[in-house]
């Protein structure tokens, strides 16, 4: 487990760094597509990079268009999970989405919200760990006006990419030289995203003894 998680936390730096702000925009839009690619990885590193360059990086990144290329690849991911909902509703939800670990009571939970509390749970589920991964499949099963749906998306993932990308920030700015912090803060990414997962399979693997909430 630590050494995939290594791995993949290598590969979200090296797409960042080689990439920039187009990385960001495809690594946000795989998390928001449904796949568990964490933002907590992705964000805090490309914030890191507004301080200063690394090795075989770009210049400097700067922090509104980091927070801006996050939003707007949550919003193309989200785009692409509402399609499947409402082009083929509930059942090709639950068939896409027991391959991501989305359990059918998280979509039934997302309907409920979709009913209590009607579009605007859109712009809170996306301030949301874990739940703003997934929330974009239930609005396309309840055909969520799809404007309407990537506006309050990309709103509300917007907060989300700049606190993510300003304690990626802070994580820079404290150490006396970049490369050396992401070196040594390897083992904390790693045990911080072993217990994600860890909490993550839990919660995913819990006997369906009735619909959990989302």
């Amino acid at each position: 487990m630590e050494h995939l998680l290594g791995a993949l936390s290598n590969w979200i730096k090296s797409v960042i760094a080689t990439g920039g702000y187009p990385g960001i925009i495809a690594l946000m839009a795989i998390e928001s597509a449904c796949v568990p690619l964490p933002s907590e990885l992705i964000m805090p590193f490309a914030g890191a990079l507004t301080v200063a360059a690394i090795a075989g990086t770009h210049a400097p990144l700067n922090l509104n268009a980091v927070a801006f290329a996050g939003a707007f690849g949550c919003a193309i991911g989200s785009a692409l999970a509402w399609a499947v909902g409402a082009t083929g509703g509930r059942e090709a939800a639950l068939t896409y989405g027991k391959y991501l670990f989305v359990r059918p009571s998280d979509i039934a939970s997302g309907e409920r919200w979709f009913t209590r509390w009607g579009s605007s749970v859109v712009f809170v589920a996306r301030l949301l760990p874990i739940v703003r991964t997934f929330i974009s499949l239930p609005a396309g099963i309840v055909r969520m006006p799809f404007v309407r749906f990537i506006a309050l998306s990309f709103l509300g993932s917007l907060p989300w990419c700049y606190l993510l990308a300003w304690l990626g920030i802070l994580f820079a700015r404290n150490l006396d030289a970049l490369k050396p912090w992401f070196h040594r803060a390897d083992a904390l990414i790693i045990a911080a995203a072993i217990a994600g997962a860890a909490l993550w399979y839990w919660r995913h693997s819990r006997r369906s003894g009735g619909d959990a909430s989302l």
